[in-house]
């Protein structure tokens, strides 16, 4: 499934929930043995590798209401636990959940935290 926004700047995308807004690796077109892989031969893998360009809040936690201790102070805010990927990051990540979205006329994925099956965080990453 393949979605195409039409908007100029990704910093007006919200992740939602314990989603994660991924920009796949481009994929290799040769083997290592020299033979040209087809077009459609990364799409079939199982796998796949990308970097996380944003993170949802994470999950929700339900507020509690303490009745019994009426001087505490009260928020209506949400609270999350947050998702363990940061944006940098290099994720390997199961298709089979992913949600491909064109932005920009870019290629990005949107996947779940439990559809990510491996983290490789470099602080000198992209430096």
């Amino acid at each position: 499934m393949s979605v195409t926004l039409d908007e100029k700047d990704l910093n007006k995308l919200i992740v939602i929930g314990d989603r994660i807004l991924i920009k796949p690796k481009v994929p290799q077109s040769k083997t290592k043995s020299g033979l040209y892989l087809p077009p459609g031969v990364s799409e079939n893998e199982k796998v796949a590798i990308g970097y996380v360009l944003k993170v949802g809040p994470g999950y929700p936690i339900p507020s509690v209401t303490d009745v019994d201790e009426p001087w505490k102070n009260r928020s209506d805010e949400p609270k999350y636990v947050r998702l363990q990927p940061r944006e940098g990051d290099q994720a390997i990540y199961m298709q089979s959940n992913a949600i491909e979205i064109e932005f920009n006329k870019e290629k990005y994925i949107i996947v779940p935290q439990s559809a990510i099956l491996i983290l490789l965080r470099d602080d000198g990453l992209f430096e």
